[in-house]
């Protein structure tokens, strides 16, 4: 079933892709300029790029830490949908009229959390932020929702769901999870504000708390991932690990009006212990069954996504401690890449990182690919390596010093492109994906600050549902 539900994922995934034309986004990015270096004259005449794209990097890796949150945060700020302030599912600069109104749930809550770092870091407001957010709040109190849960995708400017797939048009509980991750830590961010900051605090709490979450158990010891109102439970997906679903069960025990019970994360997340696994690769454990992927670990977001806000540090149940289990994904993710069985161009201790992303098509063209060691066609992307900083500090440092050193190919006006092929001619991905976005200005911050992790981590629900589920954990 777990092979089961990973596929029918990955095809979702792949009609994510499609274009859709509509207005332009919100436009010119509205933050300071950005400290890329300017060639000097001297550079200009050398015409050997390649040379130059190689030279060492004079920039400090706190500087390049502040680089690249920067310009990360534009994708969320300077380029989210204008109408409804939300997360544009996709953005492509060469086509701006490429779907720019399908705001996506889960990337937009990946954005609540982006702007809370865009307030600390100093590239916004607080002031701003609070308008940005009573914006977004207000269009996700007025949009679709099915039992309390939101689509995959809405229309930004009608609050109407745009359906996913054929039967995948009504309540996505996984998409919703990610977004009540991000509405926890608005909650717990302004809850000792000004007025305005207190009334954005109690929207997204009232957001997050009217999620039906054990509705979508049908009476079973179990979460179903979907429900629309012409198909019901049609899709049929449980939520069982170990993929990037633990934080909906986290929610679901969380609720005090909507509820699940341990035995529903034991026999749904759990599979009743059969998550648990004995492969190893490159002399370290993966701990949990990867479904499909073993021995050598599925695509690196399923290390990134639930633990946005759930801090894996000294997070453990029954079956696992969830911090050993994302190190040594990432380590062997990187040791995979270090191997390069295929010979890839590029491969090795400073250009690593398989995830899911866009991809490059035999053909030549833009399409999506769940890349892992397992499904390994030649393409890194950036928020793979970038987003692990927290389980590997020095080979994600290292790697994102070899994408900077590319930064004339890879970065454009929102940070690192998507992915990049050095195998091919150094082919690049010229685009964006809120969810691959992200997780690198999160996941970043939680290295440094540990800021979202220790704003998830202190609300009394979160530390009620984890204790409902028996984890131990740390504030």
């Amino acid at each position: 079933m777990k092979e089961f539900c990973f596929s029918i994922f990955i095809v979702i995934l792949l009609f994510s892709c499609s274009g859709d034309d509509g207005a332009a986004p919100i436009g010119e990015s509205e933050l300071p300029e950005s400290p890329i270096e300017t060639p000097t004259e001297e550079e200009e005449d050398d015409d050997t790029e390649e040379v130059e794209d190689e030279t060492p990097v004079d920039i400090s890796d706190e500087e390049l830490l502040d680089f690249t949150q920067k310009e990360t945060f534009k994708y969320f700020w300077d380029y989210a949908q204008t109408e409804s302030g939300c997360a544009r599912e996709r953005f492509h600069p060469n086509e701006p009229l490429n779907d720019p109104n399908t705001v996506t749930i889960g990337g937009t809550g990946f954005g609540l959390m982006a702007i809370i770092v865009g307030v600390e870091r100093g590239f916004i407001s607080r002031s701003d932020a609070t308008g940005r957010l009573t914006k977004m709040l207000d269009f996700l109190d007025n949009a679709d929702r099915f039992h309390g849960a939101w689509p995959h995708w809405l229309d930004g400017t009608t609050g109407k769901v745009r359906p996913f797939s054929e039967k995948d048009n009504g309540a996505d509980l996984v998409e919703t999870a990610f977004l009540a991750q991000g509405l926890i830590c608005i909650q717990e961010y302004f809850k000792n504000g000004t007025e305005e900051e207190q009334l954005i605090s109690q929207e997204a709490e009232a957001l997050w708390t009217g999620v039906e979450w054990n509705w979508f158990t049908q009476n079973q010891n179990t979460l179903y991932w979907h429900w629309n109102p012409d198909f019901g439970f049609d899709i049929g997906l449980e939520l069982k690990g170990y993929n990037e679903v633990l934080i909906t069960y986290v929610m679901a025990a969380a609720s005090e009006n909507f509820g699940i019970g341990k035995q529903v994360y034991d026999n749904g997340w759990a599979s009743n212990g059969s998550i648990v696994s004995s492969a190893t690769a490159y002399g370290l454990p993966l701990w949990v069954d990867h479904a499909g992927n073993a021995p050598k670990g599925g695509p690196l977001f399923w290390a990134h996504y639930s633990y946005l806000g759930l801090n894996p540090n000294g997070l453990s149940d029954a079956y696992n401690n969830y911090w050993d289990v994302n190190v040594n994904h990432s380590k062997i993710n990187y040791n995979y890449c270090v191997e390069n069985p295929k010979k890839f161009a590029d491969y090795g201790e400073d250009c690593w990182g398989l995830t899911a992303s866009y991809s490059r098509n035999t053909d030549g063209s833009l399409g999506y690919n769940a890349h892992s060691p397992s499904n390994d066609t030649g393409i890194i992307s950036p928020t793979a390596a970038i987003s692990s900083i927290p389980y590997t500090p020095t080979e994600s440092l290292n790697a994102l010093r070899y994408f900077y050193s590319h930064k004339d190919k890879l970065v454009g006006p929102a940070g690192f492109y998507d992915a990049f092929s050095p195998e091919h001619d150094f082919w690049v991905a010229e685009a964006y994906l809120a969810i691959d976005q992200g997780p690198i200005i999160i996941m970043i911050e939680n290295h440094r600050s540990g800021l979202l992790w220790n704003l998830f981590m202190q609300n009394p629900s979160i530390q009620k549902g984890l204790d409902a589920l028996g984890f131990t954990y740390s504030i």
